[in-house]
C-alpha cells in the first residue's frame, strides 16, 4: 500500500488517467444508444416500452450497485475492481456488438451496467485518496469531464454514427477503447486505496436493490407517455421502494459496519452539499430532455441536429471544469455556485420564453450559456461536502452521491416531463376551443388540412408545456441559491472556516 503522505507529494497521475479513461467510456455508454432506440426497435421488431428497457435496464443495474460501492471499495483493492469492472464493460461490449437477438443485446447492456456502475465512484475515491485537501479542487475538476462531458457528448456522436451507419457501430467504436483501457490497467494499475476486512451483509444488497432500484424505475416509468402516475407498475414500486429505503436505513445505523453509511449526514457541509445536489440534479436535467424535446418535437429537427445544439455547451463544460476546480482551491465553493447559479437561472428564464421563431445560433448560445455556469456549481459544491469527511468515509460518501444523482435525476425528468405533458394538455384543449369559435361551420377543414391545423395546435401546446417546465426548473434553481448561501469552506483539517478561523 502506497504512504498517503508520500502519495499527496506525488499523485499517481498516471494511473488516474488509466481510471478516467475507463470512466469516461463507461459513463460514455449511458447515453451513447439512446438516439439508437428506434433502429433497434425495427430490427428486433420489439415495441417502445421494450426497447425502452435497454436504458431502463442499465440505469437499475447502476442504481442497485452504485449503493453497493461503498462496500466494495473498502473490501477489495482498486486495482481488483478496475480490472473486473472493465473486463464487465468490455464483454459487454463486445456480446452487444454481436447480438442477434434483442434478449441478448439487453442481457449485454446489463453485463456493461454492471461493469460501469462501479467506475465513478471508484474514481472519485481515489482522487479523494490521492490529492490532499487543497489540491482536491482541481483534481475534481479533471474528473468533472468525465462526470458531465461523457453524458453530453454521447447523442451528438451517436446521432452522427447512427446517421450515416448501423446501430452497431456504436458498440465497435466502444469496444477497442475499452480493450485498450483494460489492457493498460493490467500493466500500469497499483493499489492506494485501503481496505478492509468488513463482511457483506445480504439483507441490505436486497434492501438497497428494491429501495433504489424501485424509486429509479417508478419515477422513470412516471415520465412514460404510455404509463403515467396512475400506472400500478408506477406506484407500486415507488411504495416498494420508499418502504424499503426507510428499511434499509434503520438497519444500516442499527450496523457497525454498514455497507452505506448514512450516518455520514451528520457532517452539516457534506449533507448540505447532498442537498443541493439533489435539487440541481432535478432542475438541470430539464436542459437534456426540454431543448431536444423542443428542438425536434415542435421544430422538426433530426435528432443529430439536436445533439449539435447541444455540443458547444458539453465543449464548455469540458474547458471550464479543471479551472473551476483551480477556482475552487483559490476561493472555495460558495462564490463559484452562487455566480454559477445566477448565470444557469438567467438562461434558464431565456428558456421559459421560446417561440417558434428562435434560431437555432441563438438556442446554442443559450445553452452554451447555461453549462457554462453549470459548470460553476456541481463539482464545487459536491467536493466541498466531501472534503468534511474523514478519509475512511470517502466511499460511503461517494457511493451516497453518486446514488442520489440517479435517483435525483430519476424524479426531475418524471416531475419535468409530467408538468410538460399536464400543460400541453390544457394548451392544447384551449387552443382548439378558440379555433374552434374562429371557424365557420360551414368551412370546417377535413382531411389533410385538419391533421395540419391539429399537429398546429398541438405543437404550440407542446411550446407552452416546454416552458412551464422551463418555469419550473427556474423555481427549483431558486431553491438551490438559497441553499448555496449557507456553504462554508472546509479547510485542510476538514473543519469548518469561520469567521474567527479565518482571521
Amino acid at each position: 500500500m502506497t504512504d498517503i503522505k508520500e502519495m499527496h507529494k506525488q499523485p499517481p497521475y498516471g494511473m488516474i488517467a488509466i481510471l478516467f479513461i475507463g470512466a469516461f467510456v463507461a459513463i460514455l455508454n449511458e447515453t451513447l444508444l439512446n438516439v439508437a432506440l428506434p433502429s433497434i426497435m425495427t430490427e428486433f421488431e420489439v415495441s417502445p416500452t421494450t426497447v425502452q428497457w435497454l436504458t431502463n435496464g442499465y440505469m437499475l443495474v447502476n442504481g442497485i450497485l452504485i449503493p453497493a460501492s461503498a462496500f466494495l471499495i473498502q473490501r477489495f483493492t482498486n486495482r481488483k475492481l478496475f480490472l473486473t469492472a472493465m473486463t464487465l464493460f468490455t464483454l459487454g461490449t463486445l456480446i452487444a456488438a454481436i447480438s442477434p437477438t434483442f434478449s441478448i443485446l439487453l442481457l449485454a447492456r446489463l453485463i456493461q451496467a454492471a461493469g460501469s456502475a462501479v467506475m465513478m465512484p471508484l474514481l472519485m475515491n481515489v482522487m479523494l485518496t490521492a490529492f490532499p485537501i487543497e489540491k482536491r479542487g482541481t483534481a475534481m475538476g479533471t474528473f468533472g469531464l468525465v462526470m458531465i462531458v461523457a453524458p453530453a457528448i454521447g447523442p451528438t456522436l451517436s446521432g452522427w454514427i447512427v446517421e450515416h451507419f448501423d446501430w452497431r457501430t456504436l458498440f465497435y467504436v466502444v469496444f477497442p477503447i475499452a480493450v485498450i483501457s483494460l489492457l493498460i490497467g493490467v500493466f500500469k494499475l497499483k493499489n492506494i486505496t485501503p481496505q478492509r476486512g468488513i463482511k457483506l451483509d445480504v439483507l441490505s444488497i436486497i434492501l438497497s436493490s428494491l429501495g433504489f432500484g424501485g424509486l429509479l424505475y417508478g419515477f422513470s416509468s412516471a415520465g412514460d407517455s404510455e404509463m403515467g402516475w396512475s400506472h400500478p407498475a408506477v406506484y407500486m414500486t415507488l411504495i416498494v421502494g420508499v418502504i424499503s429505503i426507510v428499511a434499509l436505513i434503520l438497519r444500516q445505523l442499527r450496523m457497525e459496519d454498514p455497507m452505506l453509511e448514512f450516518r455520514i449526514f451528520r457532517y452539516p457541509m457534506f449533507a448540505l452539499s447532498s442537498a443541493i445536489s439533489v435539487v440541481l440534479a432535478m432542475a438541470l436535467f430539464s436542459g437534456m430532455i426540454l431543448i431536444p424535446l423542443y428542438v425536434q418535437t415542435v421544430r422538426g429537427f433530426t435528432p443529430f441536429e439536436a445533439g449539435l445544439l447541444m455540443l458547444p455547451g458539453a465543449l464548455v463544460m469540458g474547458i471550464m471544469s479543471p479551472i473551476t476546480g483551480r477556482l475552487f482551491d483559490k476561493f472555495g465553493a460558495r462564490t463559484l455556485t452562487l455566480v454559477g447559479l445566477t448565470i444557469t437561472g438567467v438562461t434558464t428564464y431565456f428558456f421559459t420564453q421560446l417561440d417558434l421563431e428562435i434560431t437555432i445560433t441563438s438556442l446554442m448560445v443559450i445553452f452554451a450559456l447555461r453549462s457554462f455556469g453549470m459548470s460553476m456549481v456541481m463539482m464545487p459544491v459536491m467536493t466541498n461536502g466531501l472534503n468534511q469527511l474523514p478519509m475512511h468515509q470517502n466511499p460511503h460518501g461517494t457511493a451516497m452521491n453518486n446514488t442520489l444523482q440517479q435517483v435525483s435525476g430519476a424524479i426531475g425528468s418524471a416531475l419535468l416531463i409530467t408538468v410538460m405533458n399536464s400543460r400541453t394538455n390544457s394548451e392544447a384543449e384551449s387552443l382548439a376551443e378558440e379555433a374552434m369559435k374562429n371557424i365557420d361551420p360551414s368551412q370546417m377543414p377535413t382531411g389533410a388540412a385538419a391533421e395540419q391545423m391539429q399537429t398546429e395546435i398541438m405543437n404550440e401546446a407542446m411550446l407552452h408545456g416546454i416552458n412551464f417546465s422551463f418555469f419550473i426548473s427556474l423555481l427549483i434553481i431558486g431553491l438551490a441559491f438559497i441553499l448555496a448561501l449557507f456553504i462554508r469552506r472546509v479547510g485542510t483539517d476538514g473543519k469548518i472556516i469561520t469567521k474567527s478561523r479565518a482571521e
